[in-house]
């Protein structure tokens, strides 16, 4: 074995409670910083559905193997298993486990009080929330376990599910949310940050501005902590591949439709200087038959690609030239910051402070009003039109996400338990 990694020590604790968990692999390495000689912390990181292919659910996965590279004890815990779940990793070296049985049923409103107070409805309402115990049951048998640590909460509503379940006093918690202020201003998040995560010990947020907005909202313990990238970057793209990329799930709120728009702009006469040039989606989703009518009724359906789901993301970054963004919010999107990665430019709409993190106007690529596919498509046209401008900024863009390799942002959050322990 080389120098500066060691094999995972063994997980928490054995189960033997009933939850559904996944067994842990092998050893796992991780090359960079040495796990300490000291007893690594217990650390669980929760959410209400681990397992579905998202963003959020990528981090936590990464987090947890990188956490377990470095000889943390760590286990990933979903409340609800997903109605789609999805592999992160093919050798897991944490514990895995969901506290229910079954994924969360469609949301039910009565259409009258008879139907509401129905014996059925009653029986069911007394059975949800039997299971509601029993999986709180569960967990508080698993903190009980590890005296000390830390419990890393993955969004708001998780935060509200963890209210009910015990814990001793050694482990502390952590919560996040991987979404703008902007983004919580319009959901119940907001009120829900504003209420729960005051009696954590860190709240943390993607980006300083949206910290900063927390922090006038009289939030006292919001902090800083970004996504880490889920991949290791690799050789940087050639940018020679006359492809624009759109990476994500194909849902409305990712207004995609904008994008074939400011493309089939970018493409169109006088732009007979951009010949070859297509638009490829990596994803899945609802929209792709509403998509694929927009391409023909634009003229564009011979230029633009459906790739679906794709399992080497960093090998498909590397196959484009420029990667967009036309979402009708965001928060931090990993998208810009795993392109850059790659060294692939981007251009996006000016969503919020996380994406003007990710992304340096003149610098690393190009940032423009939401919503104004006019400019978007002059933006793409500058770009596609000039090789050795797509050059420069993909350096740039490189060498600008650098802090968010995955060793660096463990550094990050070991600080901040060493922060938490004093």
């Amino acid at each position: 074995m080389g120098r500066g990694v060691r094999p995972v020590p063994g997980p928490v604790q054995p189960a033997g409670d009933g939850a559904r968990e996944q067994g842990r692999g092998g050893p796992v390495l991780l090359r960079g910083r040495c796990a300490v000689l000291n007893p690594a912390p217990n650390l669980f990181l929760v959410g209400i559905d681990v397992d579905s292919m998202g963003g959020s659910q990528r981090v936590l996965h990464t987090l947890a193997q990188g956490f377990a590279g470095r000889g943390h004890r760590v286990e990933l815990i979903g409340i609800r298993p997903s109605p789609e779940p999805h592999a992160y990793h093919a050798d897991p070296g944490y514990r895995h486990t969901t506290l229910y049985r079954s994924p969360a049923p469609p949301a039910w409103q009565a259409g009258s009080l008879a139907e509401r107070f129905s014996p059925a409805r009653l029986r069911a309402a007394r059975a949800a929330r039997a299971e509601r115990d029993r999986a709180r049951e569960r967990l508080a048998r698993r903190f009980a376990r590890a005296p000390e640590g830390y419990v890393v909460i993955g969004s708001p509503w998780a935060a509200v599910w963890l209210e009910g379940v015990p814990r001793p006093p050694g482990l502390k918690r952590i919560g996040q949310y991987h979404e703008s202020y902007a983004q919580a201003c319009h959901t119940p998040n907001l009120q829900l940050i504003l209420k729960h995560y005051p009696a954590l010990e860190k709240a943390l947020f993607l980006s300083e501005a949206d910290a900063a907005e927390f922090r006038r909202r009289r939030l006292p313990n919001a902090g800083v902590m970004p996504n880490p990238l889920p991949f290791e970057p690799g050789g940087a793209a050639p940018l020679d591949t006359r492809r624009v990329g759109a990476v994500g799930r194909l849902d409305p709120v990712k207004r995609l439709d904008r994008l074939i728009e400011a493309f089939a702009a970018a493409v169109a006469p006088p732009a007979a200087e951009l010949p070859g040039w297509e638009l490829h989606f990596f994803g899945d989703g609802p929209e792709e038959p509403g998509l694929r009518a927009l391409t023909a009724r634009l003229g564009v359906a011979d230029r633009v690609r459906f790739r679906g789901t794709v399992g080497d993301m960093a090998a498909a970054y590397r196959e484009l030239s420029l990667v967009a963004l036309t979402s009708e919010r965001e928060g931090r999107p990993m998208v810009l910051a795993e392109a850059a990665a790659a060294g692939v430019p981007c251009v996006s709409f000016d969503l919020a402070g996380g994406v003007r993190e990710l992304v340096v106007p003149g610098r690393t690529g190009e940032l423009v009003p939401p919503g104004d596919t006019e400019a978007f498509a002059r933006a793409l046209r500058r770009l596609m039109s000039d090789t050795g401008l797509r050059v420069r900024y993909g350096q740039a863009a490189r060498a600008h996400v650098a802090p968010l390799r995955l060793g660096a942002v463990l550094d990050r959050w070991e600080g901040l338990f060493d922060e938490i322990r004093r």
